[in-house]
């Protein structure tokens, strides 16, 4: 359980929106101010309906704000204001319309407008009818913000406000405020430190229509983008995919090996770390065609032509900088992994076996095996990519505090 200490001389700022649950807030406020906490509350326009900008307001010790053009305490943009000076917001109950103005970014009330403004991490704590919960739009969008590097809380199950029963009543307030605890004490073991993350399978053009490429998602290298840039690093992302960007994170977006090749070596001299999560084409057409090529006769042979080798070159040129790569293979993963981590350079190598279920590409979980150059090893379980991307950036701050 968390400690007062946790919030002691931090700012929150809490958002309710319109649920019955809005109730509960009230003692999240609450708990909230009496372990030292500078707690400011913004309440949307349908969450007045279920409990009073004064109860929030007597609790907190501010004045709630509550619409877009409330006349503001000082002189500022408030919504700009209060983002900027905001640890952390914690959003307890959001609802399904909430989550889903964040995901899209739609921004037309105070709450909503802080939320695009702010680089402080969020708590999003669901509160809604079970099947509004269990709805495949909620789900996308929950699990789009998570991608973001969106901190949610469960909700529980039992008795709805609504007469039915399952999972979607408000977390504890125990549970929310230690989540919240937890946040606030991340680790900020790579503060300082600029990293340089390679994600997603390169495209090589066959002609205007078709490319080579692997099935290769991105979600393990935007999975670390959103840990590292948690944990305090200044992050730029390299991606060929379309994945929402972690917060915080610069994204400059390519396509083929010699784009990313490109991009990763104009910026090399300038980072600490370079994870090269991408897979990148072994090869690519000699020739790609300026028309798409019709169909003709039973054979077509295209021409190949080998593409660079990305992380051996950085392993060549590298000053200083801790070099990563991984390695998806599907057999003999550790001979291959091994081979690749002296070949290259590399500092740390993470070899995963992609014919495993559940285990690399397009999936939510992945299972790693990090091997490092002085020849320690640490084998992970089947875990979330979240999870691995912790794991990973704990063994970078280790290597760099070393």
């Amino acid at each position: 359980m968390s400690t007062p200490s946790a919030f002691a001389q931090k700012t929150i700022v809490v958002g309710i929106s319109g649920g019955i649950a809005a109730y509960k807030a009230c003692e999240l406020v609450s708990r909230l101010t009496k372990a030292g906490a500078d707690v400011h509350v913004v309440m949307t326009a349908s969450a007045v309906r279920f409990v009073t900008p004064l109860t929030l307001q007597t609790l907190s010790n501010h004045p709630v704000i509550t619409e877009m053009f409330d006349k503001p305490a000082h002189w500022n943009v408030a919504h700009v204001s209060l983002a900027e000076a905001a640890d952390a917001f914690l959003l307890a109950p959001a609802t399904a319309n909430l989550i889903a103005k964040m995901r899209t970014g739609i921004a037309d009330d105070f709450l909503t407008t802080t939320l695009l403004a702010t680089e402080a991490p969020i708590v999003l704590a669901p509160a809604m009818n079970v099947h509004m919960y269990g709805h495949p739009t909620v789900q996308e969008n929950l699990a789009v913000l998570r991608q973001r590097g969106v901190q949610i809380v469960e909700p529980g199950e039992g008795f709805l406000a609504c007469g039915t029963s399952g999972k979607g009543r408000l977390a504890e307030p125990d549970v929310i405020i230690d989540k919240l605890a937890r946040v606030l004490q991340a680790k900020q073991d790579l503060a300082g430190k600029q990293i340089l993350i390679t994600a997603g399978g390169t495209r090589e053009a066959v002609d205007p229509v078709r490319f080579l490429g692997n099935r290769s998602s991105g979600k393990m290298g935007y999975a670390l983008a959103a840990v590292a840039a948690r944990r305090g690093a200044k992050v730029t992302l390299v991606s060929t995919v379309s994945l929402p960007v972690p917060a915080g994170v610069q994204i400059v977006p390519v396509e083929t090996a010699l784009e990313m090749r490109d991009a990763v070596l104009s910026r090399f001299n300038d980072v600490d770390v370079v994870i090269k999560a991408a897979a990148v084409a072994d090869y690519r057409p000699v020739a790609p065609q300026a028309q798409k090529i019709k169909k003709h006769d039973e054979h077509l042979t295209i021409e190949l032509v080998k593409n660079p080798d990305i992380l051996k070159e950085l392993g060549e040129r590298k000053r200083g900088q801790l070099l990563v790569g991984f390695a998806a293979e599907t057999h003999e993963v550790e001979r291959f992994a091994q081979e690749k981590l002296q070949k290259k350079n590399a500092d740390l190598l993470i070899a995963n076996d992609v014919a495993q279920p559940g285990v690399g590409f397009g999936t939510e979980t992945n299972q790693v095996t990090i091997l490092d150059r002085n020849g320690g090893r640490e084998d992970l379980p089947l875990m979330s990519k979240t999870e691995v991307a912790e794991a990973i950036c704990t063994r970078i701050a280790q290597f760099l505090r070393n």
